[in-house]
């Protein structure tokens, strides 16, 4: 199941991020992979989400720290940046198994670098410049019953 959305703006990243947040919940993970070019809108996009999902502090891109943990409520959410990964096995050495176990929600940035070591996605999220400059293209496909359950709360 495959959904196009068009992002005309900050405010409609915004919307996306808090309505896929309403299908996130504890002790059911979710795992989003999230692509795009640099400035494709991964980062804001998870910013938006953390917030939706009760997050009230900054949250910082985890470019050079890899991952950033949040604690919302009951809810263990991972966020990877996985741009600076040089190999996938890196992800073994800094025990992803364990953020596997104890997450509710992984976010993760670029996981075309951590090919063969990182589950499959629940919903994964391509996002691309638009012929426009400031708009941009999501295209969410989904990879289990979550992330069909993602796509049909967006399509109501």
């Amino acid at each position: 199941m495959q959904q196009t959305i068009i992002i005309n703006s900050e405010a409609d990243t915004q919307q996306l991020a808090q309505r896929i947040a309403k299908s996130v919940s504890a002790n059911q993970q979710t795992v989003l992979h999230l692509e795009g070019d640099l400035g494709a809108g991964k980062t804001t996009f998870s910013r938006y989400l953390l917030q939706a999902l009760g997050h009230s502090g900054s949250v910082k891109s985890p470019t050079y720290t890899l991952v950033e943990p949040y604690e919302i409520g009951e809810l263990a959410v991972y966020h990877f940046d996985l741009y600076r990964l040089a190999d996938p096995e890196e992800l073994e050495f800094m025990g992803m198994r364990d953020y596997l176990n104890d997450a509710d929600l992984l976010l993760v940035e670029w996981p075309s670098q951590g090919q063969g070591f990182l589950p499959e996605p629940s919903l994964h999220i391509q996002l691309v410049h638009s012929s426009e400059a400031t708009g941009r293209v999501a295209t969410l496909t989904a990879h289990n019953s979550q992330g069909m359950h993602i796509i049909q709360t967006l399509q109501k």
